[in-house]
């Protein structure tokens, strides 16, 4: 598995009118018929896990080419292009806010309708990624919007968003399932994102002292460790982990320690998928290990950067209705033409190239 990206954008408000949203249905419709044509559901998939690519097709469809909600329109677009579409091969669930807490049964439920064993597998995939953004990976930023793609052989990407209220910024992870090994040893390929901060990376490889030692620390009693944390608060530390330990409270974390006293978790994975483990008991285990222990530990955040019709606010342009219709129009014929003969498909493709130098 490679978590190939991550790429922030500043929050907007409002969403897409219903006149852009759905031609964005089709034009999304449309190139996911001629990528999975040309390309295959698996090789399509893929291109989903590629923050820059995405952010092309958000840019394609006509939202805001730097708005937070060119993930979350993007992505619903999709997924209700998808909507009933079987033969794509492609299967989408999640979405924003509650919908995100669909996932599961809207996993199981495709998973169901194509007949596709391992569904418990995808469901835990789906989850991993969202502990690992959320809480193994402190960055200030708080999951709002989690979708989810697959296909019928079970290959999966993951696109989820975070948002920082303070800065005014979202931030964007990709993921791809390809050569999973692990969730917790350096998920990331390309991460991107023009905001960095004071970042825990906990599943950095610099981290991996670290995470051996929280499992550890994990299991013992919980009074040992709160006493332990008691002490840490004392310490005088640098300035970057002020920000991580005004929030830590001995006496609710003890209480969280109690469950993993009780499970002895074996490792690091298996803490960090523990219901009731979230980032504060994270937080306070890495620090013990850290300062107490002498392990090793990642603060380095792990962000990058990235980045037709128009947007919804205007910007770059106003979306030109005329020309998204086209567009539309001219691609709905290529996929047409590349189901015919290789002339025809050809000239199909050039047609498509020069309106697209027409409109850039």
């Amino acid at each position: 598995m490679q978590r190939t990206g991550i790429a922030n954008l500043p929050l907007h408000g409002g969403k897409a009118p219903r006149w852009l949203f759905d031609r964005m249905v089709k034009l999304a419709g449309g190139i996911l018929d001629y990528m999975v044509e040309e390309l295959g559901p698996g090789d399509t998939l893929a291109r989903f896990s590629d923050p820059f690519w995405f952010q092309c097709l958000g840019c394609v469809l006509g939202f805001d080419w730097h708005s937070s909600g060119v993930t979350t329109t993007t992505c619903g677009a999709v997924k209700e292009a998808l909507r009933d579409r079987r033969d794509i091969g492609l299967f989408a669930a999640g979405g924003k806010g509650a919908a995100s807490r669909r996932t599961p049964a809207e996993i199981e439920s495709h998973a169901d309708r194509i007949g596709l064993a391992g569904a418990s597998g995808l469901v835990q995939a789906s989850r991993m990624s969202a502990k690992v953004d959320n809480n193994a990976v402190q960055d200030g930023y708080q999951i709002y919007h989690h979708f989810f793609m697959f296909t019928a052989s079970g290959d999966w990407i993951v696109v989820q968003q975070g948002m920082n209220g303070a800065t005014g910024y979202a931030r964007r992870y990709h993921w791809l399932s390809s050569n999973l090994k692990t969730f917790i040893e350096e998920p990331h390929t390309a991460i991107c994102g023009d905001r960095r901060g004071i970042t825990m990376d906990l599943v950095a490889s610099a981290s991996l002292e670290t995470r051996d030692a929280m499992g550890a620390l994990s299991g013992d009693k919980p009074e040992k460790t709160g006493r332990e944390l008691e002490r840490l608060k004392t310490l005088q530390l640098p300035p970057r982990h002020e920000l991580f330990l005004r929030d830590l409270h001995p006496a609710s974390i003890s209480k969280v320690l109690l469950k993993t006293y009780e499970r002895q978790p074996e490792d690091f994975e298996v803490l960090l998928g523990m219901p009731g483990v979230g980032g504060k008991t994270l937080r306070a285990l890495a620090l013990i290990a850290e300062l107490l222990h002498g392990t090793s530990l990642s603060w380095e955040d792990p962000a990058r950067y990235s980045f037709a019709h128009g947007g919804k606010d205007g910007y770059p342009y106003p979306v030109d209705r005329e020309n998204y219709d086209l567009s539309i129009e001219y691609l709905e014929k290529a996929v047409r033409a590349g189901r015919a003969s290789g002339g025809e498909k050809a000239e199909a493709l050039r047609r498509l190239s020069r309106f697209a130098q027409n409109i850039s």
